[in-house]
């Protein structure tokens, strides 16, 4: 297969690479302050479709929207962020979320029923926002800082993994803890995932370990045991997720070269 993105490579770092939900169109976005979408074809060469540029705004973090209409793009030092609206063909700024007092917001997911958008702030604090609106609904608090979150299928509960290597989880309609776990042998928290059947729970450690957990002891045990310690990677594990049909986990380190394993 011909690079994706053969048509435009990237002048800086790429930190996004993601799939349409349901066209055949892949994204990419980085520190060259750009979006760019490719058409994917069998074997012949990628079209690109089109590229966005962003005026001093190194891209930390771009997602599809769950429609696939809009792309969520953060930036590696700015308070604010974009939806490029792409039926419209417009680049929206939201410059600030009312009762959000961050200094950068980068880290953000979005809940799989397309209903959320959770900004990952400092000091611990987790902004829940509408995803139609981008209005600010409530705000969740983890003791320390969070590093990563995850909403589970059914966008019913985050799972809040923090630097401490603690894990939380928030029920959604009401906003409060239901439950708070230690991941085994963590040292730092790095990263998290939930499989799409909401069997298996992942969580991966700066130490390179990443442990897997079914999702029942989770919710009942305060220092549940792993189902298994994966010890594949050297480096800390920064990127942890399920395939759609949970039959494999890739576990991934950016901090070396092909420092990925699929379990």
């Amino acid at each position: 297969c011909l690079p994706a993105n053969q048509e435009r490579f990237a002048n800086g770092k790429l930190v996004t690479v993601q799939f349409h939900p349901s066209a055949q169109v892949v994204m990419t976005a980085g520190h060259d302050r750009s979006v760019s979408l490719f058409q994917v074809k069998n074997f012949s060469l990628n079209p690109k479709i089109q590229s966005i540029y962003l005026e001093s705004f190194p891209i930390y973090k771009a997602r599809f929207s769950v429609d696939g209409e809009q792309v969520i793009a953060t930036g590696t030092h700015h308070s604010m962020f974009f939806v490029y609206d792409m039926m419209a063909g417009s680049i929206i700024p939201i410059p600030r979320v009312r009762g959000v007092e961050e200094k950068f917001l980068r880290n953000f997911e979005l809940s799989p029923d397309g209903s959320f958008m959770l900004l990952i702030g400092t000091s611990g604090y987790l902004h829940l926002l509408s995803m139609k609106t981008k209005e600010l609904i409530s705000t969740m608090k983890v003791n320390g800082r969070c590093t990563a979150s995850a909403f589970t299928p059914d966008s019913s509960k985050i799972y809040s993994y923090s630097k401490e290597g603690e894990v939380f989880i928030w029920d959604v309609r009401s906003r409060k803890c239901l439950h708070k776990f230690e991941d085994e042998g963590s040292l730092e928290g790095k990263c998290i995932a939930v499989s799409k059947n909401n069997q298996y729970v992942a969580c991966g450690s700066s130490s390179g370990v990443v442990n897997l957990y079914t999702t029942d002891v989770c919710l009942k045990e305060n220092r549940p045991k792993p189902v298994k310690a994966i010890m594949n990677l050297v480096t800390s594990a920064t990127c942890v997720t399920f395939n759609p049909t949970t039959e494999i986990l890739a576990v991934a380190s950016r901090d070396t070269d092909e420092a990925v394993k699929l379990v």
